[in-house]
C-alpha cells in the first residue's frame, strides 16, 4: 500500500486584518492606542480600588478581578496583532498557537463567570442587604473568583487538548489575527466533528448557565428596586447595576454570535470584526463604563487627582 505524501504543519501564517500597507499603518496606530488605554484603564482601576478604603467591598473586589482578566486576555492577543501590522508575513509556531489558544480560553471564560458572579453580588446586596456581609464575606468572594478561574481553565484545557490531537497537513494559512478555534478547525485534515461538538456544547452550556444566573439575579433585583418607595432610593439602587448590565450585554452578545453558531454558517470576515470587538474593544470599554457610570469610582478618581494637585 502506497504511503500518503503530506507535510506536517509546524507553523501557521496569520493573515491578520488586512494586507493593505497604508491601512496597516492606520490600524497599527489605532490598536496601539486601544491597547494602551486598555492597560492604563484596567491597571488604573485595580490601583484605584486598592488605595481607596471606601472601595474595599465585594463589588469592587470583583471589579478589580475583572479588570485584571481584561488586561490579561487583551495582552494575549494585542501584541501579536500589532506586530502583524509591521511585518510582511506574520507567523506563529504550532506550540505558540496552542499556548495562545489556551490562555485566551482561560481568561475569556473566566470573564464570563466573573460577570455572573457580579450579578449575584448585586442580587444579594439589593434583595437581601441584611445578609450581604455574611453571604459575600471575603472568604466566599475569593472562593467565587477562584471557582471562576478553575472553570475557565477546565473549559480551555478541554478544547486545547482536543485541538492538540488534530493533524494539520493542508494549508497553514489562518485567515485571522490570532489562533481562534473556528478558523483552525477549517485547516485540519482530521475529523473535527468531536471538536465542533465540544465547542458548541461547552460554549452553549457555559453561556446558558452564566446568562441564566445574570437574568434571574437581575429579575429579582428589578422587582426589589420597584418596591423601593422613594425615587432617590430607586435611582441609587439602579445606578449600582447599570454599569454591570451594560458590560454584560456587550460581552454576551458578541461571544454568543461567535461561538454558538454552526460551522456551516461561519463567515471569516464577520468573525474577524466580532473578534476585534471582544478581544480589544470590550477590555478597553469596561473600565470606562464603570468609571463614567459609577459615582463612587468617579469620587475616588477626583480624590486621587486632588491629592496629586495638593502634593504639587
Amino acid at each position: 500500500m502506497a504511503a500518503k505524501n503530506f507535510t506536517v504543519v509546524t507553523e501557521f501564517i496569520l493573515l491578520g486584518l488586512t494586507d493593505n500597507a497604508e491601512l496597516k499603518v492606520i490600524l497599527f496606530v489605532l490598536f496601539l492606542v486601544i491597547y494602551v488605554i486598555t492597560l492604563v484603564g484596567n491597571l488604573g482601576m485595580i490601583f484605584l480600588i486598592q488605595i481607596t478604603p471606601k472601595l474595599h467591598t465585594p463589588m469592587y473586589f470583583f471589579l478589580s478581578c475583572l479588570s485584571f482578566v481584561d488586561a490579561c486576555y487583551s495582552s494575549v492577543i494585542a501584541p501579536k496583532l500589532l506586530i502583524s501590522f509591521l511585518v510582511v508575513r506574520q507567523t506563529i509556531s504550532f506550540s505558540a498557537c496552542i499556548v495562545q489558544h489556551l490562555f485566551f480560553g482561560v481568561f475569556i471564560t473566566t470573564e464570563g463567570f466573573l460577570l455572573s458572579v457580579m450579578a449575584y453580588d448585586r442580587y444579594v446586596a439589593i434583595v437581601n442587604p441584611l445578609l450581604y456581609a455574611a453571604a459575600m464575606s471575603k472568604r466566599k468572594s475569593v472562593g467565587l473568583v477562584t471557582g471562576s478561574l478553575v472553570d475557565g481553565m477546565i473549559n480551555s484545557l478541554t478544547h486545547t487538548i482536543s485541538f492538540g490531537r488534530l493533524s494539520f497537513c493542508r494549508s497553514n494559512v489562518i485567515s485571522h489575527f490570532f489562533c481562534d478555534v473556528p478558523p483552525l478547525l477549517k485547516l485540519s485534515c482530521s475529523d473535527t466533528s468531536m471538536n465542533e461538538l465540544l465547542l458548541l456544547t461547552f460554549s452553549g452550556v457555559i453561556a446558558l448557565a452564566t446568562f441564566l444566573t445574570v437574568t434571574i439575579s437581575y429579575t429579582f433585583v428589578a422587582v426589589a428596586i420597584l418596591r423601593i418607595r422613594s425615587a432617590a432610593g430607586r435611582q441609587k439602587a439602579f445606578s449600582t447595576c447599570a454599569s454591570h448590565l451594560t458590560t454584560v450585554t456587550i460581552f454576551y452578545s458578541t461571544l454568543s454570535f461567535n461561538y454558538t453558531q454552526p460551522s456551516s454558517q461561519y463567515s471569516v470576515e464577520q468573525e474577524k470584526v466580532v473578534s476585534v470587538f471582544y478581544t480589544l474593544v470590550i477590555p478597553m470599554l469596561n473600565p470606562l463604563i464603570y468609571s463614567l457610570r459609577n459615582k463612587e469610582v468617579k469620587g475616588a478618581v477626583r480624590r486621587v487627582i486632588g491629592i496629586k494637585h495638593l502634593s504639587c
